[in-house]
């Protein structure tokens, strides 16, 4: 995938082994971790300068919140390093000028800074609840293949589905409404060896599946961050630069340089 450092095997052992797989889980639990703290400091300076925005701190919160809002889109650019090969490049303009109001207007006229607020507020609730969800998914899987290990150390433990206390060892999957035992009881109840073993087993499938999504999900989450935190490319850009490479005709367009 280009700029992308993870590949998706056609084998899962492979996959599992790779560093693809484990380069993408610990691109989604930093995301999960850090991205939470990168919204709160953005939206706390966002909601503090348009609080206060009518006083005469204004202007100096304008341009505090967006080097602030600039200092957290870095470090969503950085973090993206973990999965692709190319960060994007934030395209501010950093050419000097003077006086707080100039220096405000520099920094929020552009798009460079709204387009970091964008990512870091608007988009944070839809790209955590998708890193959750996926994590939480593969962590399920992954437990499921332990099973075997602690299945008779537990009671009443109801894994999925209606299950009531019946003060019974083991797990329960499917409907229990009146404990493994009772009428209308559909599912697996694990109190043994040999049904532990079944749910390691799909546990296992399961997990080495899933592992695809996990790596697609890291794929997606540095897409969208590249796509959102990059700066714009400029569709003059290669006709500037035969304009600025003149070819043949170079020693013609400079003025006092022999020419033959």
């Amino acid at each position: 995938m280009g700029a992308s450092r993870l590949r998706l095997r056609l084998d899962p052992v492979r996959l599992l082994f790779s560093a693809s797989l484990w380069q993408a889980v610990g691109y989604l639990f930093s995301y999960q971790i850090v991205s939470g703290v990168l919204f709160a400091i953005a939206l706390t300076a966002a909601v503090m300068t348009t609080v206060l925005g009518i006083t005469v701190a204004a202007v100096p919160l304008l341009v505090a919140t967006a080097w602030t809002v600039r200092g957290c889109a870095t470090f969503a650019r950085l973090m993206v390093g973990q999965v692709r090969r190319r960060q994007a490049a934030g395209g501010y303009q950093d050419a000097p000028v003077t006086g707080l109001m100039r220096r405000a207007r520099r920094l929020w006229a552009s798009g460079a800074t709204w387009r970091d607020l964008a990512y870091l507020v608007g988009l944070w609730p839809f790209l955590f609840a998708l890193t959750t969800a996926v994590l939480a998914v593969w962590a399920t899987f992954l437990g499921g293949i332990t099973v075997p290990l602690w299945y008779s150390h537990v009671s009443d433990f109801c894994v999925a589905g209606n299950c009531t206390t019946q003060h019974v060892p083991g797990l329960m999957f499917g409907q229990f409404p009146h404990g493994p035992h009772g009428p209308a009881a559909h599912g697996l109840y694990v109190d043994s060896l040999g049904p532990a073993l079944l749910v390691a087993g799909a546990g296992l499938v399961l997990f080495l599946l899933f592992n695809y999504v996990v790596v697609a999900a890291a794929q997606l989450l540095g897409t969208v961050t590249a796509a959102v935190l990059r700066y714009p490319s400029d569709p003059l850009a290669p006709a500037k630069e035969v304009l600025a490479d003149a070819g043949p005709l170079g020693p013609l367009l400079q003025p006092g340089r022999p020419t033959g």
